[in-house]
């Protein structure tokens, strides 16, 4: 079995935010399975803070839907989050992008800072297939 090692960055790693923000349109057109695997990758934060991170559809790169693909859980914490992104529900997008938001409380400065990066790659259709089986065999 062949794995695609493919890795398409939403967020650069090493990201540094301090304010809600979007990345860049990213093409998943050619994907040959729309299913994928995000990872979210937080090195760096201050404490009293929180993250959320969400990604958003398009059919054409410049009118995103109002409502997300998928978000991960909000988090506090440095470490490595990942999200299954299926996408086969969703035949008109073509484009994905990361969006971010990012809240501050407590003492000392009200600006938040984390510094994170967002990947994907594409799940294998023979994995997936694994995956049911082994899960209708377990119900």
């Amino acid at each position: 079995m062949t794995i695609p090692t493919t890795e398409i960055v939403l967020a650069s790693p090493q990201t540094v935010v301090n304010a809600k923000g979007d990345g860049a349109a990213v093409d998943v057109s050619a994907a040959g399975n729309r299913v994928f695997l995000v990872t979210l990758s937080i090195t760096r934060i201050i404490e009293q803070e929180s993250l959320d991170v969400s990604i958003y559809g398009s059919a054409d790169g410049a009118s995103w839907d109002a409502k997300s693909l998928g978000a991960f859980r909000q988090e506090f914490y440095t470490g490595e989050y990942p999200l299954l992104l299926d996408l086969t529900a969703h035949p008109n997008v073509k484009f994905v992008r990361v969006h971010w938001e990012v809240a501050r409380w407590g003492r000392g400065t009200e600006t938040p800072m984390f510094e994170f990066g967002v990947t994907m790659r594409e799940v294998p259709a023979e994995i997936l297939k694994e995956a049911t089986a082994e899960a209708k065999a377990m119900a």
